[in-house]
């Protein structure tokens, strides 16, 4: 335990208590799926690329150490195009598969890259409405966190079953993921960065990879245009160049009608650009106009670690000149409390 709370810390992220959850308030815009208890059945399964079969038996290997029953989606394993985790209809068929049986509480997803997109016209909304259940995932995941929050069911952007299976489930990604999933709901607290601006805004948490979940505009998988949003971006391995495309491309639908702040996550392998030293220090340029608040450097993406975000959810972000903290409004909770940690331990974001 105390491998994992050093972990968390140097990730400059502090996790100060938790909440046991029941369900959101009532009018919150999604549903909170049931959590997972000891013996509830969890499907993994491939929606973009594939991955070796012994990283999908590795994981299924620890979800089963956690008390779990996994259970590998019928073409999870198949390989197209030395890409893809089969055909699209197949790709589809695993994840309807997965929202339709009743035995299974959780997907996990077991890895991004890409092919969502090409699913998004087949897969009926009012069936993700009427079979609410956690999916977890993250990168090209982002589409169907996108689904999910339109259909209005919660979902959780997290580490993926190629991680867990790697670091044996230990490491603090897996670790929270396993208590987000089972009911226990973090307050985040974040040392204070330079890019931050001020402010303080609840909204419905959306969006994800940006590559990904920009070019879903108009599409059934479109969270952005849900009023009141918290927006949350997060990238890998692209230059400034197209995460400013990216971005114009939201900016010009008029997602800042309906944005009520911002959370940047992990922006990994972007280099300067375009006169900026970082993605963050461009992006909040855009953002400065608007009056909202922005928390820069949340430790969510493609880095580790991977902290898990309950997409389609109630977000109430408050930052500050201190720092930030990250929270989700839930009802009937309990705290537990963690070991107070030192601000002398924190690694500093870079100026």
């Amino acid at each position: 335990m105390k491998k994992i709370l050093f972990a968390f810390v140097a990730a400059a992220v502090v996790l100060t208590a938790f909440q046991k959850v029941e369900g959101l308030p009532e009018g919150a815009r999604c549903v909170v799926p049931e959590f997972l208890h000891a013996g509830d059945t969890i499907a993994l399964i491939a929606p973009s690329y594939f991955t070796a079969d012994s990283n999908v038996f590795r994981a299924a290997e620890v979800l089963r150490g956690w008390g779990f029953e996994p259970l590998i989606g019928p073409n999870a394993c198949n390989q197209l195009l030395d890409r893809y985790a089969g055909t699209v209809s197949e790709r589809v068929a695993d994840f309807m598969w997965a929202v339709r049986e009743p035995s299974i509480k959780a997907i996990i997803c077991i890895r991004g890259g890409y092919g969502t997109i090409q699913m998004i016209d087949s897969i009926p909304a009012a069936e993700l409405t009427a079979n609410p259940k956690w999916l977890v995932g993250y990168s090209d995941i982002s589409t169907l966190h996108g689904m999910e929050t339109c259909a209005g069911v919660a979902s959780i952007h997290g580490t993926m079953a190629t991680s867990i299976g790697k670091n044996n489930g230990e490491d603090v990604s897996s670790v929270l993921l396993r208590e987000m999933l089972t009911g226990t709901i973090p307050i985040y607290k974040l040392p204070a960065h330079p890019c931050n601006i001020a402010g303080e805004a609840s909204g419905t948490l959306v969006g994800g990879n940006i590559c990904t979940f920009a070019p879903n505009l108009g599409t059934a998988a479109d969270a952005t245009a849900c009023d009141g949003i918290i927006l949350f971006i997060e990238e890998v391995g692209e230059s400034l160049h197209n995460i400013d495309r990216q971005l114009n491309m939201l900016l010009n639908s008029g997602i800042m009608e309906r944005c009520k702040g911002v959370i940047l996550g992990e922006f990994t392998e972007s280099d300067p650009d375009l006169g900026y030293e970082s993605a963050e220090q461009m992006l909040v340029s855009y953002f400065s106009k608007y009056g909202i608040p922005v928390c820069c450097g949340f430790p969510a993406g493609h880095d580790e670690p991977n902290l898990p975000l309950m997409m389609g959810a109630e977000v109430n972000l408050k930052v500050k000149k201190g720092g930030a903290t990250v929270s989700f409004s839930t009802p009937g909770h309990h705290k537990r409390h963690t070991t107070p940690l030192g601000p002398s331990t924190f690694k500093q974001p870079e100026d």
